[in-house]
Formats: C-alpha cells, structure tokens, sequence
C-alpha cells in the first residue's frame, strides 16, 4: 500500500485509446490516475 508522497512503482498499462502507456513516459511530470471497477458499471 502507497502512502501520501510515495513514489509510485514502475507500470504498463493499455490506454483508453488501446496503446500502451508507461510511468516513466510522464517523468518529471505530475500524474494522476484514476481507476474505477468495470463491475456493474456502463463503462
């Protein structure tokens, strides 16, 4: 579990668009990432 001011670790994951987006693509940047559950969602 990440705490507040934790460095998040390294990741891979697809985008909305289908391509594959990387942690270390938005170095020196800020990120937010936002998740919701698919379960019973229109999403």
């Amino acid at each position: 579990m990440l705490k507040l001011d934790d460095k998040a670790p390294s990741f891979r994951l697809p985008s909305d668009e289908g391509k594959d987006v990387a942690l270390k693509d938005f170095q020196g940047r800020r990120v937010l990432l936002f998740f919701f559950p698919k379960a019973n969602t229109s999403g």
